[in-house]
């Protein structure tokens, strides 16, 4: 059977194309996989599991469809999404999992990552990242009131915006030594990642041997999906419908 995986979604209500696509793809596609991995950034942002925005309920119901429909379904925490927590889980029946992890794969083993640890060149981002991460921060902002918290999530995403358009794509993308040294470390000869929304398989060396590295796509004007089955890994555009 196949496993897919994607991430970069960023599934927000003022991209509805996006979820729609998502929803559907939930509905069909992922129904005949053995697992879905979502690897970040799921969602534009998450508050918190309390959050009662109607879009992103939507979202979970049908998430819990797939789920209840016998899928198992993996999440890992975005830069966007890293609140995610044990409340959403229940309201999907996904299991959060740990960033980076080792998947077997066709008697492969393989890592995956969300990616943004690999931008090691964007230090700005690494201290904020580190910030973010941290339990007491996290639950301090969790006792804020969510609107506090929706006001403040809204102000976090214009920085990052401006923060995007000051620094150049080479500082964005994934370090290429960060990529060998968490491979190395890991004995994998592939990586999966998301984050810089550049879908592609890359080729590398690693201690003599052929090793790749597959980028996922984001969702913002098409899905993007990569699917392993017995013949390998795929890595596959979506296409929307166009709307009526």
């Amino acid at each position: 059977m196949t496993t897919l995986f994607v991430s970069d979604l960023h599934l927000d209500a003022s991209e509805p194309a996006s979820g729609a696509q998502f929803q559907q793809f939930l509905a069909g596609t992922a129904r005949g996989a053995e697992a879905l991995y979502i690897l970040g950034d799921l969602f534009e942002t998450w508050i918190g599991d309390d959050d009662d925005e109607s879009y992103r309920a939507g979202i979970c119901a049908a998430l819990a469809g797939l789920t209840a429909a016998g899928v198992p379904c993996y999440v890992m925490h975005g830069n966007r999404d890293f609140l995610l927590g044990r409340g959403f889980e229940q309201r999907t029946g996904t299991f959060l999992i740990s960033d980076p992890l080792i998947v077997e794969l066709q008697g492969e083993p393989v890592l995956l990552t969300h990616g943004d640890a690999l931008c090691t060149a964007d230090h700005a981002y690494q201290r904020l990242r580190a910030l973010v991460r941290a339990p007491r921060w996290q639950r301090r902002f969790l006792a804020l009131p969510l609107d506090v918290r929706r006001a403040l999530a809204a102000r976090a995403r214009s920085g990052s915006r401006r923060h995007m358009a000051r620094i150049g794509e080479q500082i964005t993308d994934v370090d290429d030594e960060a990529v060998r040294a968490a491979m190395r470390a890991c004995g994998v000869r592939s990586l999966v990642h998301g984050h810089t929304h550049r879908p592609a398989v890359h080729a590398l060396t690693l201690e003599g041997a052929d090793a790749r590295r597959i980028v996922l796509g984001a969702w913002h004007e098409a899905g993007s999906c990569l699917a392993w089955d017995a013949h390998g890994p795929q890595l596959l555009r979506l296409a929307r419908e166009a709307a009526a």
